[in-house]
């Protein structure tokens, strides 16, 4: 059933501007499939896909591509600098707040790059909460952050 549903957002999405978790929860139920907000969350993280700007500057949602390593790191700084509203740290955990509705393509954006620091990340529609391995990381990493964001 999850391969079929997967497949089934894949779809949606190549089908349609699609810019909400919710949007694509109805586009599912509509057809036939039944699944939850969280089992949507959890597809589109196993699926790589982010929100990215269309052409007429709207958000949706599409597959990540990632063809090379210098292409995610310009991403991460686009999205940084797009939707990043303010960074900063608690002990070994880097905190991210972003736009409404971004804090899954800066995650991804972010896991993309591989960071050595970063022990694993969580995202929800606004904030992205990354586990880095010390406090000397975290600050650090923070400070890197900053500078290519507008916060």
């Amino acid at each position: 059933m999850k391969t079929e549903r997967q497949k089934a957002i894949l779809h949606i999405i190549e089908q349609d501007i699609v810019e909400t978790q919710e949007s694509i929860l109805e586009a599912l139920k509509n057809a036939g499939f039944s699944a939850t907000q969280a089992t949507v969350s959890r597809d589109i993280r196993e699926l790589g896909l982010v929100k990215t700007h269309d052409k007429n500057g709207r958000y949706r949602y599409e597959r990540a591509t990632q063809s090379e390593e210098g292409a995610s790191t310009e991403k991460l700084y686009t999205m940084l600098n797009d939707a990043v509203r303010e960074i900063d740290y608690a002990g070994n955990i880097v905190v991210v707040k972003c736009l409404p509705g971004t804090a899954g393509a800066v995650c991804a954006a972010a896991d993309s790059m591989r960071l050595p620091a970063v022990v694993g990340s969580l995202a929800g529609d606004d904030t992205l909460l990354l586990v880095v391995r010390s406090v000397e990381q975290a600050s650090a990493l923070v400070q890197t952050l900053r500078t290519f964001s507008n916060e």
